[in-house]
């Protein structure tokens, strides 16, 4: 395939869409976190290759790499754009956002939550760590293809790749420590409620009588016979 889509022939271009939009979309998408841009940059790494295609090496193999080195780029782009338009927004007034709710997002707003999270932690890594930390665990690649993809030597790749996880363990470890934290203090406060809710007694108002006074004081009704 390498061949014939280095020669411009489309159909092995639309083949090649085929068997790697869905990995390039995957590998935007960790790397940006928006499902919008991820399609984005989808669209443009294949335009990107197009253009690119004469370029190519013709020697067969994988053409996975080379995509996703593409979209990797394309990414960082894409982020960099990002923080300029959030720099801007923030000095703007801002509308009050109305959420939508409806069933059929809901199971979107989740997998957005936990994406969220997912992209917290990437993106206290160096843009290097977090490159190479997708391409190796979430897209699959071996040291050799990443270091293809990025263009760099496969041992920078291994060392990105360990400063990267390392990170990640020690990211982990903080949050489930504050966690914990959260967690303790919840529960302080729940004992402290339930035991303000023991000692509290009503108060009676000036001339109430209560107990048994209270009972005796109840009007009888006589039964007649």
């Amino acid at each position: 395939m390498r061949k014939r889509v280095r020669a411009g022939e489309r159909d092995a271009f639309a083949e090649l869409y085929d068997q790697y939009a869905g990995p390039v979309h995957r590998h935007a998408l960790w790397l940006t976190g928006d499902w919008t841009t991820a399609e984005d940059i989808m669209s443009e790494t294949f335009l990107a290759a197009w253009r690119a295609r004469e370029r190519l090496h013709p020697d067969e193999g994988s053409l996975r790499p080379w995509l996703l080195g593409i979209a990797t780029h394309k990414a960082e782009n894409a982020r960099r754009g990002l923080r300029r338009r959030l720099a801007f927004l923030a000095r703007q007034r801002q509308p009050p956002v109305v959420a939508d709710f409806a069933p059929e997002v809901a199971g979107r707003i989740d997998d957005a939550r936990r994406l969220h999270a997912v992209q917290a932690s990437l993106d206290r890594l160096k843009r290097h760590e977090r490159e190479v930390l997708t391409l190796c665990v979430w897209s699959g690649l071996d040291y050799q293809q990443t270091a293809e993809a990025l263009g760099v030597p496969v041992g920078t790749v291994r060392s990105r790749l360990s400063r990267a996880r390392a990170k990640l363990a020690r990211f982990a470890d903080e949050a489930a420590a504050q966690e914990r934290a959260e967690r303790r203090s919840e529960e302080r406060a729940e004992k402290q409620t339930e035991k303000r809710a023991e000692n509290w007694e009503p108060r009676t108002a000036r001339g109430e009588m209560t107990g048994e006074a209270a009972l005796a004081a109840l009007p009888v009704r006589e039964e007649t016979a």
